[in-house]
């Protein structure tokens, strides 16, 4: 149990200590390595790495270096990533190999490691952080901690002002004061639907209960989406402190969060989190004798990529099978056993401990007119630079793919854009200069939805990407409702007719149909938004369906039932390595003579093309 003179005096002596991590004209002797132990790299040897930097340490006994874990730095496609500080120098791509030639070059000589310092857009080599565009056009909140502290030391999340906003609701300000805060500040809700974050706090406090909760929403389901998995493994205490001021605003004693069970980091630190917030007393009864009391558990999602609606996320932490509820009532009313409930997901609450510290005009004044803040979104897909982004609301798609990302790879041209997931829409390339904020996406038939950006070039055929977006949905149906469970199965054989060649232009009307009456009488938001890829692709790039179903043809050469694999007679050497590489034995020929493919047994597989040294097969 820690007072709050002895967690100000924590604040201020480990800040002093801290000081280099942000501050490159720190005076102190001391070096910090951070070593990035998010997901990404974790899985690409940084553990490794940081045990090494730390037997040549000890081995070398070297004085005034520490070596630190930390989150997500944010561009994934360089790691593992290290930064040394204070001089934050950016090494990418560290091997446990390379450890040795970084102390002895780096910290005992102060000579840079060239070799392993992170290319820029242009090709050229960067030696810091700041410099890199990936970090030039961002800002930010939520990731404010991430690739800064350890997450797993309390300490270190004290020290850069946390549980600062905690305690001045707590000694300062009233319920309705932290309210207002929030609402003047523009804050909407990061997990998709975008509703003011302010309004959702003030319609579960007025409810009436003898019991509330507050409840995360960390079950991050939407394919290519990472961003609330890196904000629990990079600051996990950034949300239990927002889930504490959440509480004492609307009046609950006890918070769930409903974490992915596939996110063994993210849980296992929101845990450290918890136990050290009990054992510091910001967690318990009479938190800093103020006579509020909150608690926090941990319940873990099984993969159901329903039980990110929340009213199934709610019955799933009950125990049942999660499934969405009718609404209204909503969970503000009646949520968690029948209890006045407030949601929210991980980014929205790491937003909020800088609102009250920061205040509403500070936030307002970043983003939109109708969207405040940033946004924080996985970027991935055909991206030179897949990563974590955090940019104001506004930021156009332009910026992120080009500026942020770097562009596309291999000089390929940009084709559309996937935002939102499952529930989201395809942004075409007329549409790159499009603001990125709530109602800028809504009018061009996206949506922001939890923050994954999935870019694509012009190999990708758009009626394949549909049909790959309604297989998740059908399979993660949860079958409470015929529209969703039977409309979105009708909706998939259709597109498969249509990918395989048998498709008719009756079936494009038959697709629009079935899309219309799925949003209009599915029971759950995820049902209503299951058919925004259709419609989208369909809206934008109709030519490639017409083509499908007219032409028989896939110009992008992804559906493989159009396509046929034929091998060039005049550049035919007879050599037969496809006839012996081929796993069907659809090739036909004798020895030295041009080889022809059986189009029945082929299964267009690819094997032969690469095979062959002469390209004579097409």
């Amino acid at each position: 149990m820690k007072t709050l003179q002895e967690i100000e005096e924590i604040r201020k002596t480990k800040r002093e200590e801290l000081d280099l991590r942000k501050n490159q004209n720190s005076k102190t002797r001391e070096k910090h390595i951070l070593i990035c132990h998010g997901t990404g790299c974790t899985s690409s040897k940084s553990p490794e790495i940081l045990k090494r930097f730390r037997e040549i340490i000890e081995e070398k006994k070297i004085e005034n270096v520490r070596v630190i874990k930390t989150g997500c730095f944010g561009l994934c496609a360089k790691g593992p990533v290290v930064i040394i500080r204070p001089d934050d120098t950016f090494y990418a791509m560290v091997t446990p190999d390379d450890c040795e030639e970084i102390i002895e070059k780096h910290i005992m000589n102060g000579e840079v490691v060239e070799r392993l310092l992170c290319k820029d857009i242009d090709g050229k080599k960067v030696q810091k952080l700041d410099e890199l565009s990936f970090y030039k056009k961002q800002k930010r909140i939520a990731l404010k901690n991430c690739g800064v502290i350890d997450p797993e030391e309390i300490d270190e999340y004290i020290a850069f002002d946390g549980y600062k906003a905690l305690e001045k609701v707590l000694k300062e300000m009233t319920p309705d004061e932290v309210i207002k805060t929030i609402s003047d500040s523009g804050l909407r809700g990061r997990g998709g639907a975008g509703f003011p974050t302010g309004k959702k706090w003030e319609l579960t406090k007025a409810a009436v209960g003898d019991q509330k909760y507050v409840v995360c929403n960390a079950d991050e389901g939407d394919p290519g989406a990472f961003m609330d998995r890196s904000i629990l493994e990079g600051d996990p205490h950034s949300v239990v402190e927002a889930m504490a001021i959440a509480a004492y605003t609307i009046g609950a004693n006890q918070g769930y969060i409903y974490v992915r069970a596939e996110y063994p980091i993210a849980v296992h630190r929101f845990q450290v989190a918890i136990d050290q917030a009990r054992e510091y007393g910001i967690l318990g009864k009479n938190i800093w004798g103020t006579g509020f009391d909150f608690d926090l558990d941990i319940r873990l999602g099984a993969g159901a990529f329903v039980c990110g609606e929340e009213t199934a996320l709610l019955e799933s932490i009950e125990g049942k099978r999660g499934q969405p509820r009718v609404k209204p009532p909503f969970p503000a009313v009646a949520g968690l056993w029948g209890k006045p409930t407030l949601i929210n997901n991980v980014e929205t609450y790491a937003n909020i401990a800088q609102i009250i510290l920061n205040g509403s005009e500070w936030y307002s004044s970043i983003g939109t007119e109708t969207s405040k803040g940033t946004k924080v979104f996985a970027l991935g897909g055909n991206v030179n630079n897949i990563g974590l982004v955090e940019v104001p609301m506004g930021t156009t798609l332009r910026e992120i793919v080009y500026d942020i990302g770097g562009g596309i790879p291999n000089g390929r041209e940009f084709k559309a854009a996937q935002t939102g997931g499952p529930s989201g829409g395809c942004i075409p390339k007329e549409h790159l200069d499009t603001p990125i904020d709530y109602e800028s996406l809504k009018q061009i038939g996206s949506m922001m939805g939890s923050g994954g950006l999935i870019v694509m070039d012009d190999t990708k055929c758009m009626v394949a990407l549909a049909k790959f977006y309604l297989e998740f949905t059908v399979s993660e149906s949860c079958g409470k409702c015929t529209p969703c469970r039977v409309g979105t199965k009708r909706m998939l054989e259709i597109l498969t007719k249509i990918c395989d060649g048998k498709g008719s232009k009756e079936d494009l009307d038959k697709l629009q149909k079935l899309a219309t009456n799925i949003i209009k009488s599915s029971v759950c938001g995820l049902g209503q938004s299951a058919p925004n890829p259709v419609i989208s692709t369909m809206k934008y790039f109709k030519d490639e369906y017409e083509e499908h179903v007219i032409q028989k043809e896939c110009r992008a050469k992804e559906c493989k039932a159009m396509s046929k694999i034929v091998i060039n007679e005049e550049k035919c050497k007879g050599c037969g390595l496809c006839q012996r590489s081929c796993p069907v034995s659809a090739i036909e020929g004798e020895a030295r003579e041009k080889r022809k493919i059986n189009q029945d047994k082929c299964i267009k597989c690819g094997t032969c093309l690469a095979s062959c040294p002469f390209k004579a097969i097409e």
